[in-house]
C-alpha cells in the first residue's frame, strides 16, 4: 500500500520561509517523478513544482519561480519544497504526489501522470 505523507506546513509572515517535506512508502521512490500541488479555498488545485526521478530536472509554475525550490533525497525517500519570500497569495493546502512515471509529463501542472496523493499540509502566510 502506497502512503504519501506531507509535513512542515505552518503560519509564517510575508517574506518568510518554510520547508515542506514529503515521505512516500510502498513504492520504489527513486523510480518516479514527484510533485507539489496546492489548493486555496475557492480555487482550483494548481501544480507548484515537479521533479524527475533523478532530481536533475525540475519544473515550476511561473508564480513561484525564483522563490520555491523542489528537491529530493532518494536515499531517504523524501521530497522537499523550500519556499522563500512567501506571499499571502501562497496560502493554501499543499499536497505531495507521486507520479506513475519517472519524468514530469507535459501537463504535469494539471496532475497528469500523478497517481498517489498525500493528505496535505496547510501553509498560511500573513500580511
Amino acid at each position: 500500500q502506497v502512503q504519501v505523507v506531507e509535513s512542515g506546513g505552518g503560519l509564517v509572515q510575508a517574506g518568510g520561509s518554510l520547508r515542506l517535506s514529503c515521505t512516500a512508502s510502498g513504492l520504489t521512490f527513486a523510480d518516479y517523478a514527484m510533485g507539489w500541488f496546492r489548493q486555496a479555498p475557492g480555487k482550483e488545485r494548481e501544480g507548484v513544482a515537479c521533479i524527475h526521478w533523478s532530481g536533475r530536472s525540475t519544473s515550476y509554475v511561473d508564480s513561484v519561480k525564483g522563490r520555491f525550490t523542489i528537491s529530493r533525497d532518494n536515499t531517504r525517500k523524501t521530497l522537499y519544497l523550500q519556499m522563500n519570500s512567501l506571499k499571502p497569495e501562497d496560502t493554501a493546502m499543499y499536497y505531495c504526489a507521486a507520479a506513475e512515471y519517472g519524468y514530469c509529463l507535459t501537463g504535469w501542472s494539471y496532475a497528469t501522470g500523478f497517481r498517489y496523493w498525500g493528505q496535505g499540509t496547510q501553509v498560511t502566510v500573513s500580511s
